[in-house]
């Protein structure tokens, strides 16, 4: 059996919440507190139990922009948070998957199954 220090556990128990206030400095803390936990899209209600699942969306898209009276937060289910983000890609033309490699495709799978089916001559 461990026995904890008294010193040691008044450490952890001072640790954890200064995590806590830090953690609520976070504009996803201040956006809760701010806003009803409903999304501002579907209108779905939210608990607890489920609060996770609702996100913080930037409006201007900018994840530094974000003041202390949450003009630029609004409260999203993750559905709608990435149809959001779906829309804003489509918009701007934007394919993320080009943008990433820096190139188009270039490779074909299927080049060559007709010979490796023993149909090519």
């Amino acid at each position: 059996m461990k026995v904890t220090v008294p010193g040691k556990l008044d450490r952890v128990v001072a640790d954890a919440r200064r995590a806590a206030e830090t953690r609520d400095q976070g504009y996803r803390e201040q956006a809760l507190k701010i806003y009803p936990w409903i999304c501002g899209r579907c209108a779905r209600d939210f608990s607890r139990a489920n609060l996770r699942e609702l996100t913080v969306h930037h409006r201007d898209h900018n994840h530094n922009n974000n003041p202390s009276d949450g003009s630029n937060w609004e409260l999203l289910c993750l559905y709608c948070h990435d149809n959001e983000h779906q829309r804003q890609l489509e918009a701007t033309g934007s394919d993320p998957g080009a943008a990433r490699s820096g190139a188009a495709a270039t490779h074909s799978p299927f080049a060559n199954l007709k010979s490796m089916l023993g149909g090519g001559d």
